[in-house]
């Protein structure tokens, strides 16, 4: 018998339908809960920032800077705590033969993703309609750059949970961790700005390459940026097979009630 090459996809759709309907149900909002949380947040955010801050800081406007960093440090944020208690909250799925812990992390990554992406998208028309930013000047790279940090961020959730899998230690340090992202995600510093001789070595760090592409597409090529696509590639995509496998080797320590 052949075997359905089509199969997990499937599977990992019908998972994200799921969640949509036991997170947000049916009543209400209901799955618009997805975009409405982050965007609620970004915008609360920006205006805090904007009644705080000058128009410009550094020679760039305070709006669309706080706009790029907080919806990333948002999508890393979600990225990692969702996959955290991926298991603990679907766990009775795997009872079904066809369903793995990695189709549940995944499905959940998927739908953050997702949400992240719709939220980002409304911000930026609204900010837009407002004139507190300029259409992006490279839309190829923007999209290169958000795409880029979604599976950055994703590699070091499915990193992270898998090690909690394996040592109960790690759940109760990656409170910490998420913390550290906002320093060191570059979400709220410009590459830039770092003196120089820690330039490189701030940026052996996955995380500021995208927001980096991000700010170079929004703010045009007259603002200097720091980053290497290809490097940052490379390391997410070790960062997911490493978490992958992290969470296939697992799953006998998974207890299914």
């Amino acid at each position: 018998m052949t075997a359905d090459p089509f199969k997990h996809f499937r599977i990992v759709g019908a998972l994200m339908m799921r969640e949509l309907s036991t997170r947000f149900g049916r009543d209400g909002l209901g799955f618009a809960w997805l975009v409405v949380e982050p965007l609620a947040f970004c915008i609360g955010v920006i205006l805090l920032w904007k009644l705080l801050k000058p128009e410009y800081e550094h020679g760039l406007r305070t709006t669309p800077f706080i706009f790029t960093g907080y919806t990333a440090i948002v999508l890393i944020r979600h990225l990692v705590g969702f996959s955290m208690n991926s298991l603990s909250a679907n766990v009775g799925l795997l009872h079904h033969r066809d369903v793995t812990a990695v189709h549940i992390f995944l499905s959940r990554n998927f739908l953050e993703f997702a949400g992240a992406s719709l939220s980002f998208i409304i911000v930026y028309a609204a900010l837009f309609a407002f004139g507190q930013i300029e259409l992006p000047h490279d839309l190829l790279l923007l999209y290169s750059g958000w795409f880029l940090l979604g599976w950055v961020g994703m590699g070091f959730g499915l990193m992270l949970a898998g090690l909690a899998m394996q040592f109960d230690v790690i759940e109760r340090i990656v409170p910490i961790v998420t913390y550290l992202l906002i320093p060191l995600s570059g979400a709220f510093v410009m590459v830039e700005w770092i003196p120089y001789q820690w330039r490189e070595t701030y940026l052996l760090l996955p995380f500021a390459h995208g927001i980096e592409m991000i700010r170079s597409s929004v703010f045009g090529e007259f603002t200097k940026t720091h980053y290497h696509p290809t490097y940052a590639l490379a390391f997410a995509t070790v960062m997911n097979i490493t978490g992958l496998l992290l969470i296939s080797v697992s799953k006998n320590r998974v207890e299914i009630e």
